[in-house]
């Protein structure tokens, strides 16, 4: 009988789509993670539907929406992330050995959770340096940078005697900076840390200004209900967090790109690894971000909470020789949920009820099959960063337009947005309130109403 393939699942934190040689970056090189892409399969659509941290890695975890696993914020999530119907315990009834190294913050401890055979984690964000970490239930003082220790660890699992097949979910630090962050959610941000070996690379390049990164007083005449998220953003408080990154300036997504380089040799190192070890044709690689990232598009950053396509957009590459062709790319709307159904099912199995994701299978082989056309996107105001107070949201995004309602601001939806993506790809143009739209309107509407009832499972 032909061996389960092995799952080595990347997940790389705050990540843009386009943070990628393959995905189009202008500057920054990915051999390593280009190579997944080349060998296997671009998704061109891959999304995120409640854009931040926490709620996404349960989503990911749980193929369900934020509203029906309950983790919809980064706040002390613990006891919730121990009960989740995470797919590593499918996974382990199908036959797997299961093992998380890397960022968990569901809950900010890093004790192990549920499910897995091998785990490496560290409370909350974990530091870039020297890092405290948690291995097997036990913590233990580390000495290095985040990224390369992380590297190590997760090649080592690789290359040890596995008589089962394996599923590791390899979370990184990276490209998160350094904070620290209270019990009641807020944080301070401390800056972007890089591997000295990276410290010089891309000095001077410089990442070509796109039409939508606007000055807050040019957003709010089409975005109104960001107008006092702006004012509020004018703090002292406000404005120290935000030079501690060089947010919104070409030295932040320099340094984001450094950090890259980190993440890329590990992916190298993981290549080399499979291998050695015979492993590489019968692995499935997948990585991947767990929100999107704004570099002043929308006048938005450090945010990544946010509808808008820089924020709710994934980079998604996968490889499995077996099953995907090179050179593939996917141009169908994907969303996080659908890679716990996908795992599943190529380990034998089949999701459960409670899974609201896809299978991607169907769409690796070029098959075709009956997709979805719209999808819901889903976030809860927090306190993580003091301007962002009542900023709730429900999204539909269909192949071609996208509706924005924001819960807490202004009466009858009068502050909603309506974007139609293939005039106006940057969502500068906000058709909300033009009567030429107003069928459209009315439709997403409904289908947002349709969506927002179907993520609750009732």
């Amino acid at each position: 009988m032909a061996r389960k393939p092995n799952f080595l699942i990347i997940l790389v934190d705050d990540l843009r789509y386009d943070e990628f040689g393959a995905g189009g970056h202008p500057y920054m090189q990915t051999p390593n993670i280009d190579r997944i892409a080349r060998e296997g399969a671009l998704f061109e659509r891959a999304f995120h539907t409640t854009p931040i941290c926490s709620p996404n890695r349960a989503s990911i975890l749980t193929g369900q929406y934020a509203s029906r696993h309950g983790v919809i914020d980064n706040v002390a999530r613990d006891l919730v992330s121990h009960r989740l119907p995470n797919y590593h315990l499918e996974l382990r009834r199908l036959g797997y050995e299961t093992a998380h190294i890397g960022k968990w913050h569901m809950g900010n401890n890093g004790m192990p959770r549920p499910g897995y055979d091998h785990w490496v984690a560290f409370d909350g964000h974990g530091r870039l340096n020297d890092p405290r970490l948690n291995e097997n239930g036990t913590y233990i003082e580390r000495k290095g940078y985040i990224t390369d220790l992380m590297n190590g660890l997760a090649v080592d699992f690789v290359r040890r005697r596995h008589p089962k097949p394996w599923s590791l979910f390899f979370a990184h630090k990276a490209v998160h900076p350094d904070a620290e962050q209270a019990a009641d959610g807020t944080f301070m941000i401390d800056g972007y840390r890089v591997a000295q070996r990276h410290k010089d690379l891309y000095r001077n390049s410089v990442y070509p200004r796109k039409p939508n990164m606007q000055s807050p007083g040019q957003v709010v005449k089409m975005k109104p209900a960001w107008a006092e998220a702006f004012e509020l953003k004018k703090s002292a408080q406000s404005r120290a967090m935000l030079d501690s990154i060089h947010s919104g300036k070409q030295e932040e997504i320099r340094l984001r790109a450094r950090m890259m380089a980190s993440v890329d040799d590990g992916v190298g190192m993981l290549f080399e690894a499979l291998e050695r070890t015979g492993q590489l044709d019968n692995t499935f690689i997948l990585l991947f971000g767990d929100n999107g990232y704004f570099f002043g598009e929308h006048g938005l950053g450090p945010e990544r909470r946010f509808a808008y396509e820089e924020g709710i957009r994934s980079p998604f590459v996968a490889r499995l020789p077996k099953r995907i062709r090179a050179g593939t790319r996917i141009s169908e709307l994907v969303i996080c949920q659908d890679i716990a159904p996908t795992l599943v099912q190529l380990a034998g199995g089949r999701a459960g009820a409670q899974v609201q994701g896809r299978s991607l299978l169907p769409l690796f082989v070029g098959k075709r099959t009956p997709w979805r056309k719209s999808f819901l996107v889903e976030y809860w105001a927090e306190n993580a960063l003091p301007w962002l107070i009542g900023m709730t949201y429900k999204c539909v995004r269909t192949d071609r337009y996208k509706y924005i309602h924001w819960v807490n601001r202004g009466r009858a939806g009068e502050l909603d947005e309506l974007y139609d993506l293939d005039r106006d790809p940057y969502e500068l143009t906000n058709l909300i309130k033009r009567p030429a739209y107003q069928v459209q309107r009315e439709k997403l509407k409904r289908e947002l109403r349709r969506l927002t009832v179907e993520a609750l499972g009732l």
